[in-house]
């Protein structure tokens, strides 16, 4: 499946969650089953040769397809969470997202010094929440071989928050 058929599958809501924001929903995408194989198979075509030992989900989006994925490539899955969700001793990163600020949190053992982590979300938009749950990472001492997206705001320039780093995304909005 193309990236223009799978960018169809996705609708806009506008003034969601807050008014200003046009929010891209994949729930249009993940309910069509050859559009969300597509999906999955384009992200562990990448990753299939063992070049990551764990991929880490953001929250709540990127838990859809950090688990799949890492299924997919014989990973292990740790999710980046919203502060008090996680029942075990956490690190903490505050930071900025479009309409706000928000507190992430991972469990302090999560993740094992040198291990390869692959850091996936649907969207990226300001960078803000990618920034932080690299942080969150590289403070357990993992290290990133890439932050993979669904979609990318292209017009917020998330992607400069992140220098650095090796952003991918698969739908790019301009």
């Amino acid at each position: 499946m193309d990236v223009a058929s799978l960018r169809a599958k996705i609708r806009d809501i506008k003034d969601f969650p807050t008014e200003g924001i046009l929010f891209k929903d994949i729930t249009t995408l993940l309910k069509d089953g050859p559009a969300w194989a597509a999906v999955i198979e384009h992200l562990a075509a990448k990753y299939r040769k063992g070049s990551v030992d764990v991929v880490v989900g953001v929250e709540s989006r990127g838990f859809i397809f950090g688990g799949v994925l890492a299924r997919e490539i014989g990973a292990g899955f740790v999710p980046v969470r919203k502060r008090g969700k996680l029942p075990a001793a956490v690190i903490e990163e505050e930071y900025e997202l479009e309409y706000g600020r928000d507190v992430l949190a991972i469990h302090q053992d999560a993740i094992a010094t040198g291990q390869k982590v692959l850091v996936v979300d649907d969207l990226l938009a300001t960078g803000g929440t990618m920034a932080a749950t690299l942080r969150l990472v590289e403070r357990l001492g993992g290290a990133v071989v890439a932050c993979e997206f669904l979609i990318e705001l292209k017009f917020l320039k998330g992607r400069e928050r992140l220098h650095g780093y090796r952003i991918e995304s698969l739908i790019q909005y301009d």
